[in-house]
């Protein structure tokens, strides 16, 4: 029997997959996140997230399906990571204010028996209202923005933050469920 296997540790992925109906286990990617540059591609994103499946690909046997993934705010082309502290938040935030930004989610599945990879990416938009900083600080100090790509979670927004939103919601919170559907289809995954 092939099993499913996430390579992460973020609980919104795993309520993702659950949610999904899958039997899965999840084996963290140890893979250190490094980028030369700020400036968006896909590829970068597309390559983080192989680099992260291949990692637990190393270590699991030779009838896994491992799927690996990765999600990057972007702003004005230029790439918003996870914030190394408030300041870095605050800044983030109040740089989103009033704009609209992507979010993109870079999904690989590795099928170890076969070999196949698939890897897609998934584009959602968000524009928040013209937040003060006020709003901004509560949502510092009440939410923790520091382990979330653009130091925020659209799952826990204060109703005033967020003005709308187009794509998959999903995406926007780590996991796009159709990406998903369709890798794990492409790898010939049948639980």
């Amino acid at each position: 029997m092939v099993k499913l296997i996430l390579a992460s540790n973020s609980p919104r992925r795993k309520q993702i997959m659950t949610d999904l109906g899958f039997e899965f286990e999840v084996i963290p990617s140890n893979y250190e996140e490094k980028r030369d540059t700020d400036i968006f591609s896909y590829e970068i994103i597309e390559d983080l997230a192989t680099q992260k499946a291949l990692d637990v690909v190393r270590r699991v046997g030779q009838n896994e399906i491992v799927l690996g993934a990765d999600t990057v705010v972007v702003l004005d082309n230029k790439i918003l990571g996870k914030p190394k502290d408030k300041e870095a938040a605050f800044n983030m935030l109040k740089s989103l204010s009033g704009r609209t930004h992507s979010v993109v989610t870079s999904l690989c599945g590795i099928n170890t028996k076969t070999n196949r990879a698939a890897l897609i990416s998934t584009t959602s938009y968000v524009r928040f209202k013209e937040l003060s900083d006020e709003l901004i600080h509560y949502y510092i100090d009440n939410f923790n923005p520091l382990d979330k790509a653009g130091s925020y979670g659209i799952q826990e927004l204060p109703p005033n933050f967020l003005d709308k939103y187009e794509g998959s919601f999903e995406n926007i919170v780590g996991l796009d469920p159709e990406a998903v559907k369709t890798v794990i289809q492409q790898l010939e995954y049948h639980p």
